[in-house]
């Protein structure tokens, strides 16, 4: 399935700004489920100086740096995406227990290993109540994916999608106290759920297909950028969307993975 993808951000101030640096996280990654046939991004004004590197995760990342005075800026990125994804894994895999101690005694420490995504951050903070909520899906033995999938569905029938009940700041443990939020609150409290579990679990901001295919209803977060949760399973990465309550498939584009929303934002930065 090949996409076109084009991601439009506008920013309009009050007053003249003259100067901003931003960080932009809006080029996806060739990978084993998609390749990048073309991508570009335009922005007015036009930057001074472009830094384009990795970041810590393996994101693309492109710092900007615009020193003309403006009132408006505009960032514009359009990416030609070939999303080929393998068959999702069938509901099984190792033990939980199992993929767990693994994951604590695994030596490797780049962003496609386990280590980075096993810790509480800011936003997905071990809390007690998200680790016994996860649990219940966890019982003794049980194979992690399907233990995953079962965590996924709850969370989408528990849960409400709300796109006033949060904010870009809001944290797990806020959105679960309240049972609603959009998809990067659905996401969060998964990930702190799988982690307070002592299983690795990472952020993951993209983009979904805008129609479905025929008979198929739309999926909640089209047209925007999305959210969804890929979880270590021992021998590999496992895509779950618990807003949809489905499995990470074609109609799923990748944009960046990290350990929770901040590592991922498409853009930030500062104005002065």
């Amino acid at each position: 399935m090949i996409y076109w993808v084009r991601h439009r951000t506008t920013y309009t101030y009050e007053s003249e700004v003259g100067y901003a640096r931003c960080v932009l996280r809006l080029t996806p990654p060739s990978n084993g489920r998609q390749t990048v046939l073309e991508h570009a991004i335009a922005i007015t004004p036009e930057p001074s100086d472009t830094l384009v590197r990795d970041g810590p995760f393996g994101e693309a990342t492109r710092t900007v740096v615009i020193g003309t005075p403006h009132r408006k800026l505009i960032v514009e990125a359009t990416s030609w995406v070939d999303v080929d994804a393998p068959p999702a894994e069938p509901e099984g895999g190792p033990p939980w227990e199992e993929v767990r101690e693994r994951a604590f005694r695994s030596a490797a420490l780049d962003a496609s290993g386990p280590a980075p995504y096993l810790y509480p951050t800011p936003r997905t903070p071990i809390a007690a109540d998200i680790t016994a909520y996860a649990r219940r899906s966890f019982a003794a033995g049980r194979p992690i994916l399907e233990a995953a999938e079962e965590l996924m569905e709850r969370l989408h029938h528990d849960f409400t999608y709300d796109a006033k009940a949060t904010t870009v700041r809001s944290t797990a443990a806020q959105a679960f106290e309240a049972r609603r939020g959009v998809c990067q609150d659905f996401a969060h409290v998964m990930i702190a759920g799988l982690r307070g579990l002592g299983l690795p679990a990472g952020y993951v901001s993209g983009y979904l297909r805008t129609t479905p295919p025929p008979g198929r209803p739309r999926l909640q977060g089209a047209d925007a950028t999305h959210a969804w949760v890929t979880l270590w399973s021992g021998d590999g990465w496992a895509g779950f969307d618990p807003t949809n309550a489905v499995r990470e498939q074609n109609h799923h584009v990748c944009l960046a993975t990290g350990r929770d929303y901040g590592d991922v934002a498409p853009i930030d930065g500062i104005t002065l």
